[in-house]
């Protein structure tokens, strides 16, 4: 059996073992998420997304909408949600598309992720080998990336792999990251313990942002699509998300100084290679979402309701404490149009 295959089969029976779903920590999905819960009020369904400027999330509310696709305006968060019959475990939307990662229960536990058109019909799969972590799409609709997690024996030091790959959005395979050349420090990484998640589209279709680990430490890379490569600008950045205007970019950051991992909520000025830390004393396991230039939201675990979670938002200046943005709702991406 391959390391691979041994991965795959690891990450199979954790599911099993776990009702189909990850532990929080790793993944960022807590373990009774996998599920669509039974009881309480039905949800309203509808084939597609709803129209116009809206934030589109996963909804956790109990009740027959658990895990579907919903959204609000985006004039009106705290308003009457729009729900879908979409299942998705993450998603992310734009005006025209949308991606949606899915654990598929069955007979034999299977992950996929899913490109949809405007009305939520399904253009584009891809089989995952395993559970599915994060996705985005550029802001011109053109390109598409997904990552998913598998636990398993290869690296140690890490104790999980990851597969990211970039695609477009007729849905062409542009690459998996491991393939792609890493520069840490001026010097190429040949290390085989080479991970790769979280990534981030600029306005410029040929340079997105990610995640690499190696060696225990983790890099924020700017990756090049044309050339194949991904060259670290700073480090112990994990989950980067670029600012509407390309100024900026946040990420979630371990500030702890104990064994106990503290994410923190960074935001990386560019062109003055400035960070601010903001004002989130939570720990926070996402990767963020730009509301606007000056407005970041991020899900954070329901406080005192197991599987459930609430959208939160906060300055990105750190001017600010944060503030509950949508209650019972997880993974939100802004469609402003």
């Amino acid at each position: 059996m391959t390391s691979r295959v041994r991965l795959i089969v690891a990450a199979v029976a954790a599911a099993v073992l776990l009702g189909g779903a990850a532990s929080y920590g790793v993944f960022a999905f807590a373990s009774s998420r996998g599920s669509i819960a039974a009881g309480g009020e039905a949800a309203s369904a509808s084939n597609g997304v709803a129209s116009g400027p809206r934030i589109v999330f996963r909804s956790t509310q109990p009740g027959a909408g658990y895990g579907l696709v919903g959204s609000v305006p985006l004039a009106n968060p705290s308003g009457k949600r729009t729900m879908t019959d979409i299942p998705c475990d993450r998603v992310y939307s734009t005006a025209t598309i949308s991606m949606c990662l899915r654990i598929d229960r069955g007979a034999l536990t299977t992950f996929s992720a899913n490109l949809l058109d405007k009305n939520g019909k399904t253009t584009k799969s891809w089989p995952l080998p395993g559970i599915p972590s994060r996705t985005r799409i550029s802001a011109d609709s053109s390109l598409v990336a997904y990552t998913s997690f598998v636990t398993g024996e290869a690296y140690a030091a890490v104790e999980f792999a990851t597969s990211t790959h970039i695609a477009s959005a007729d849905g062409t395979d542009l690459g998996d990251l491991e393939d792609f050349s890493l520069v840490i420090d001026g010097e190429r990484a040949t290390t085989a313990d080479r991970n790769f998640w979280g990534v981030t589209f600029s306005s410029d279709d040929n340079v997105f942002y990610a995640t690499a680990a190696t060696g225990g430490h983790t890099w924020l890379v700017r990756g090049d699509l044309a050339k194949r490569t991904l060259t670290s600008i700073r480090e112990s950045a994990e989950c980067p998300s670029i600012s509407p205007d390309g100024t900026r970019i946040a990420y979630k950051k371990n500030v702890s100084t104990t064994a106990t991992v503290h994410w923190a909520i960074a935001v990386l000025d560019l062109s003055r290679n400035r960070e601010t830390i903001l004002p989130e004393r939570r720990t926070m396991d996402d990767q963020v979402e730009w509301l606007s230039n000056g407005t970041l939201l991020y899900g954070l675990p329901h406080t005192g309701t197991v599987g459930d979670s609430d959208v939160w938002s906060i300055d990105s200046d750190g001017s600010t404490p944060p503030k509950l943005f949508i209650e019972q709702a997880w993974s939100p991406s802004v469609v402003t149009r």
